[in-house]
């Protein structure tokens, strides 16, 4: 956890540039003036010569100590006493600067209301904010943060009153070590945890010796986490290789990996310091990595990616600056995978998110409507907080919440990642009890913060009739606007495939491969299902396009109670109906329908034909040639389950179609 640099960096500016400026001081005392300048050569003396920290206080000290009315030599103490870590001394050293020459300098006000707030002195922070920000002709990014300043203290007000149930557990020496471990991404099944870990090596060049890499570890049948390994010796090196993020399915890994403009080789070449790098799981092995490339990657930072859960969005930091240390020019961008396999230009989110300082760490839950991030822009406990906002109908960002304290508190609260079910958050922190240094801890989320409910669907795609594992592309479809919510592809050596599941929408499964018939589910959850909060675990065996006569039940095709008159809901299924035909143009079909056995025979097979031939006119009119398409009523004459029960009969009503010919 990091406390802010804001008021450290100002400071120290502003100072530099004062004393220069005016060319004289508020003291007439020789003695107090000159050892105010040797306070002045130690300031920029420090990082050069031992011990020039501690001989700047010094002599600012004695200066003031000579000339109890010398503005500037309180104004350098406090600088000192700042970096030294005595803040309250800092703040009384300024505010009594300020009472000498009240009109000393404006800026001074927002510095020291800056300091206040960092020393948890709320409300004198956010009356000293309001007193700068009286002020005329001040700057406009400076006027911007002090009234954050004053949301703040009366957010603070607040938040400690009613603080949210917290209770953090630490994930195990098996996963933190006596280094730190932070920026933790998790797989669909909550089973694969990925995450950073610095490592200490004497190959590293500069003054730091040690590195960034990452590490997984797989959760037991048993429940416990077992001792992480290197992720793989072709992502690890000796640079840093950080912040990552797995898809769903856990076959394509996204990472920042920080080269130089350099670059160490063709693989890690960047274009800026942190560029974005991806690779993908072959077999049990993952692929050389390859980096992300434009227009993602630019000259300037990219870091912190995370995959959204339908396999084409993603999100990341970027920071619009050389110096990567200004964090406050860190948005959030997010970018789409298009149809040709290429990343579109990233954007960045709304102002309603984004806002003139530091965004970062960016986490998109698997319902597709929520993200959780962290930033000192919104209004917070004072340093980096944790936030989510959810998505409405019309696709647009809500305001962010605070997810409260003391989840949230003065110091940097930096990255979440939420469960599928939205009932358990991972996060990283450097608290008492820990291995080390940061490590990474879990909590119980408040309901009131928490997800919609997210699921998972698991499985293998396979040859019907061989048994061979198949990469196929399954989808999961909104079946109330016909968007598609996950797109995937199932691993090409196993047919291995996992993806969550939202469960406020009822979704079309669709999985499909040239020369096969695709394969269709239709899920809509009931509140038994969600209070079960099961995975849903299935095969899915695809069945080569062949005349045959078994037919394919079309599950996701809708007809009103009694009535032949296709739903909204049924252009879905019809449109992978009519692009299989497309690809396919030998082919001969017939649509078969079938009713249960409520109701009068005859009514019945009226019924099972007029809706078979509905879904014939439907195709005809997509332009498909009538010549290739029949249809027939079976009524109830060929249940698939006996008539005994509403669940069963409802299977017996279905439409199917069959390949009667080429």
């Amino acid at each position: 956890m990091r406390k802010s640099i804001l008021f450290l960096f100002i400071a120290s500016v502003f100072y530099s540039c004062q004393t220069s400026a005016q060319g004289y001081y508020t003291s007439k005392n020789k003695r107090a003036i000159k050892l105010f300048e040797k306070a002045l050569q130690a300031d920029r003396d420090i990082g050069i010569v031992q011990g020039s920290l501690n001989d700047k206080a010094y002599y600012a000290q004695k200066a003031v100590d000579k000339d109890p009315n010398f503005v500037e030599a309180y104004l350098v103490l406090s600088d000192a006493q700042m970096q030294l870590g005595k803040l309250t001394e800092a703040i009384d050293s300024r505010k009594k600067a300020l009472s000498i020459n009240p009109n000393y300098s404006k800026v001074e006000y927002f510095i020291l209301a800056d300091m206040q707030m960092k020393a948890n002195q709320y409300q004198d922070g956010a009356k000293t904010a309001t007193t700068f920000l009286g002020f005329k002709g001040t700057n406009d990014r400076q006027r911007a943060q002090a009234s954050l300043f004053i949301q703040n203290a009366a957010f603070i007000q607040e938040a400690l009153k009613n603080p949210v149930d917290f209770n953090p557990v630490n994930l195990g020496n098996n996963i933190n070590s006596s280094q730190s471990e932070y920026h933790p991404t998790i797989m669909g099944d909550e089973n694969t945890i990925i995450y950073t870990r610095t490592i200490k090596d004497d190959r590293v060049m500069g003054m730091r010796k040690e590195h960034e890499d990452l590490y997984v570890s797989v959760r037991s049948t048993d429940g416990e986490w077992q001792v992480s390994q290197s992720v793989s010796d072709k992502i690890n090196t000796i640079l840093n290789e950080g912040s990552s993020t797995i898809s769903a399915d856990g076959n394509y890994l996204i990472f920042t990996s920080c080269a130089g403009y350099d670059g160490y080789g063709p693989d890690r070449n960047g274009k800026g310091s942190c560029d974005l790098f991806y690779c993908k799981k072959i077999g049990k092995r993952w692929s050389r990595p390859r980096n992300l490339g434009a227009p993602v990657n630019t000259n300037f930072w990219e870091s912190q990616p995370c995959f959204s859960a339908d396999g084409r969005t993603l999100y990341f930091i970027q920071n619009r600056t050389r110096n990567t240390g200004d964090r406050n020019n860190q948005d959030i961008y997010v970018t789409t995978l298009t149809n040709e396999g290429y990343w579109s230009k990233p954007t960045p989110l709304p102002s309603t998110i984004n806002t003139p300082f530091a965004e970062q760490t960016i986490f998109a839950h698997p319902d597709g409507q929520t993200i959780y991030f962290a930033s000192n822009g919104h209004p917070g406990m004072g340093g980096l907080d944790l936030f989510l906002s959810r998505k409405n109908e019309k696709g647009e960002w809500s305001t962010p919440v605070n997810l409260g304290y003391p989840i949230n508190t003065s110091e940097d609260e930096d990255g979440i990642i939420v469960s599928p079910n939205g009932k358990r958050a991972y996060f990283a922190s450097t608290r008492e009890g820990g291995f080390g240094q940061s490590d990474i801890y879990y909590f119980d989320l408040p309901e009131n913060v928490r997800p919609v409910l997210t699921t998972y669907m698991k499985g293998i795609v396979f040859d019907a009739e061989t048994k061979a594992p198949l990469e196929a592309q399954f989808e999961l479809i909104d079946l109330s606007n016909g968007e598609t919510v996950i797109s995937n592809i199932s691993n090409d050596m196993t047919g291995e495939f996992l993806v969550n599941i939202p469960t406020n929408k009822e979704l079309a499964l669709n999985v499909s491969k040239p020369g096969y018939f695709f394969y269709s589910k239709n899920y809509t959850f009931n509140e038994k299902q969600k209070q079960e909060d099961k995975p849903f675990l299935i095969d899915v065996p695809l069945e080569k396009i062949e005349v045959s006569d078994k037919g394919f039940v079309l599950e996701n095709v809708f007809f009103d109670v009694a009535k032949y008159n296709l739903r909204p809901a049924s252009k879905v299924e019809l449109d992978k109906l009519y692009s299989l035909l497309v690809r396919n143009k030998t082919i001969k079909v017939e649509l078969g329908g079938h009713t249960d056995s409520d109701g009068d025979d005859a009514k019945n097979q009226i019924l099972s034909e007029n809706r078979a031939k509905a879904v014939v006119e439907y195709l005809i009119e997509k332009g498909i040639d009538k010549d290739r398409l029949t249809y027939k009523g079976y009524g109830e004459t060929q249940p698939v389950v006996p008539n005994d029960s509403p669940g069963n009969k409802a299977k017996n009503r279905r439409t199917e179609v069959k390949i009667i010919g080429k």
